[in-house]
């Protein structure tokens, strides 16, 4: 089907996105060149002053209805924050960002509470994502069984903050993904499983795509892009390198940093 006929639910134009990093080196710059303060100061390494990043530059694209994008890339190229500006939680410096619906954004730090249970995380989250109460009950049992957090003991009924890392990112994607979404945006959330979640997440995400939503997905795990996505977007230094089908454009990320 040709684009023009498609439904676009995210249009990135020319967006550059810019923040601030405040360092304390400049906080005591009023002391005297003698004073204990300044003498206790000197001692210690120096802190970086305040200094504007230019994450994204110029990023302009088009995403469908139907499609899942991978976002590959080096560390510090630009990918989290540029899901997190699709997400409304960054705003752009320069360019505009257009969405359908509401994005949401699942990430392995996304916000559950770490001394409640599991099973309140489970409802809350639900809350969060937009369910009634009936519908998270409906889903509970769905959600845990999804997640395996209760395949080796009863974890749920545990606090999160008892939970190990990927435990923890298991459960925020199996909250996430009980319900369908215009534009699900998923930050690592899929690195962290077993071959088994790995498999029942990429079959979800299907299902996701199916139900006419939009799926953008960040992951280091080159196969994971190339299994879960059918067009990938390569950033580096905050621009865009090469956009098209993902085992070609992760063919090409391959070549470029083995050459590195």
């Amino acid at each position: 089907m040709a684009d023009s006929a498609r439904i676009p639910t995210v249009v990135v134009d020319d967006a550059h996105i810019t923040y601030t990093v405040q360092g304390a080196g400049a906080a005591h710059a009023g002391a005297s060149p003698g004073s204990p303060l300044r003498r206790l100061l000197s001692r210690r390494r120096a802190a970086p002053g305040t200094r504007t990043v230019h994450a994204v530059k110029g990023v302009s694209f088009a995403a469908y209805k139907g499609e899942a994008i991978g976002l590959i890339g080096s560390n510090g190229s630009g990918k989290s924050t540029l899901l997190k500006a699709i997400a409304g939680l960054l705003p752009t410096s320069r360019g505009r960002i257009y969405t359908q619906g509401q994005p949401s954004l699942l990430g392995v730090n996304a916000a559950l509470m770490g001394d409640l249970t599991g099973e309140r995380n489970v409802i809350l989250g639900g809350l969060a994502m937009g369910m009634s109460r009936e519908e998270v009950r409906a889903r509970y049992q769905e959600i845990v069984d999804f997640s395996g957090i209760n395949d080796k003991g009863d974890f749920v009924s545990l606090p999160m903050r008892t939970y190990s890392s990927g435990m923890g990112a298991r459960l925020r994607f199996a909250i996430a993904a009980a319900k369908s979404h215009d534009v699900l945006l998923i930050d690592e959330a899929l690195a962290t499983g077993d071959a088994r979640f790995r498999a029942r997440s990429q079959e979800r995400i299907n299902q996701l795509r199916a139900e006419a939503g939009t799926v953008f997905l960040v992951s280091h795990s080159n196969s994971t892009i190339k299994q879960t996505c059918d067009r990938a977007i390569w950033l580096e230094s905050g621009t865009i390198l090469m956009d098209g089908p993902s085992a070609e454009v992760v063919d090409a990320y391959e070549a470029y940093t083995k050459r590195k």
